[in-house]
């Protein structure tokens, strides 16, 4: 098991850095989270063992145990370059699924980054909650760029606005965009919706609705993340190319 877990991580990590290369940018700026929402807590101690510390999970309470159990790096060091030397070991949590309001007060302090604000009332909430501790919350925007009524997230034509009204909101901070393309069997065919996601954060950068930290892309899963990259991702999110085999 521990040598499949280990050819597995590191084949989608060469694969991660040859879809970098075509766009001319280092593996290294490219943020693989890795999805953990229904894998045995041992394949994750495995996979910190082997130096992985960014894990996706799609629902609060399971995150909140699993941080709780296996560490969390604190706010403070989440949040900048260079976290203290005690945390530098311990896991980056990544909330990857939809967040109701009325779990946002748990959540924050374990989180690295939130990839799932979809409305402002969430924003509101995470920023009422963050300004009680000091915290400054990081978060993607999603956007639904594929147009699916089953998935969640701001309409394209909507985010702009939604952007500029966050903006006015002191402990949250606009870090980039995410967006889910539809499951296909050909990972081609997601590139409309990361071309267009891509197209809509240039937009954005280039008219600086969003502040200096806004810099990232979080779109692509197993089975298109080597096109999402190739389209200008940089934070992908993979659990089943991680966890086959296994």
């Amino acid at each position: 098991m521990s040598r499949k877990l280990k050819e597995n991580l590191y084949r989608v990590l060469d694969r991660v850095g040859l879809a970098a290369a075509k766009t001319a940018r280092r593996s290294d700026t490219i943020t693989t989270v890795v999805v953990t929402k229904s894998v045995d807590e041992k394949l994750i101690k495995k996979l910190m063992d082997l130096g992985h510390v960014d894990f996706g999970e799609n629902h609060v309470q399971q995150l909140t145990d699993r941080a709780d159990r296996l560490g969390f790096r604190t706010t403070a060091s989440a949040n900048n370059e260079a976290p203290a030397e005690s945390d530098a070991a311990k896991p980056r949590w990544h909330m990857i699924g939809h967040l109701q309001r009325n779990k946002v007060k748990p959540l924050l302090p374990r989180i690295r980054w939130l990839h799932s604000l979809d409305s402002l009332r969430l924003a509101e909430e995470i920023n009422n909650q963050a300004a009680k501790t000091g915290q400054i919350v990081e978060a993607f925007l999603q956007v639904n760029a594929s147009g699916e009524k089953s998935k969640s997230g701001v309409a394209v034509g909507a985010a702009t606005h939604l952007i500029e009204q966050v903006q006015t909101l002191s402990h949250l901070q606009i870090i980039g965009l995410m967006t889910m393309a539809p499951l296909v069997d050909d990972a081609e065919k997601a590139r409309p919706v990361f071309a267009r996601t891509r197209e809509l954060f240039e937009e954005i950068a280039g008219e600086r609705l969003a502040g200096p930290g806004f810099k990232h892309l979080s779109m692509g899963m197993s089975q298109d993340f080597e096109v999402a990259i190739e389209e200008g991702a940089d934070v992908i999110r993979v659990g089943t190319a991680i966890f086959e085999g296994i």
